[in-house]
C-alpha cells in the first residue's frame, strides 16, 4: 500500500530538543506532517522520533523519504 502524497515538498516546523513527535506515514492526517490518527484501519503506523535540536526542521510531506521523518528531496522524483 502506497501512502498518500500530502505535499510535494517539506513542511517547515519548529521542534524542541528532547521532545517526541509522531510523524504521519499514511499522508491522510489533517495535522500534517504529524499524525492525527487518520491511519486507523490501515497498515500504516505513525513514526515516533525525538528531536535532536531545538529549531526549524523540514519534515517530509510526500511520505517517500529515505530518511524518515526528514525531507531528503524524494518529492523531486515523484
Amino acid at each position: 500500500m502506497e501512502p498518500k502524497i500530502a505535499k510535494k515538498g517539506p513542511y517547515e516546523v519548529d521542534l524542541e530538543a528532547g521532545k517526541t513527535y509522531h510523524w504521519c506515514t499514511c499522508g491522510e492526517s489533517k495535522k500534517q506532517p504529524f499524525c492525527d490518527g487518520s491511519h486507523q484501519g490501515t497498515e500504516f503506523k505513525p513514526m515516533a522520533f525525538e528531536a535532536k535540536e531545538t529549531g526549524k526542521a523540514h519534515l517530509c510531506g510526500c511520505k517517500h523519504t529515505k530518511n524518515p521523518s526528514y525531507c531528503d528531496g524524494s518529492h523531486h522524483k515523484l
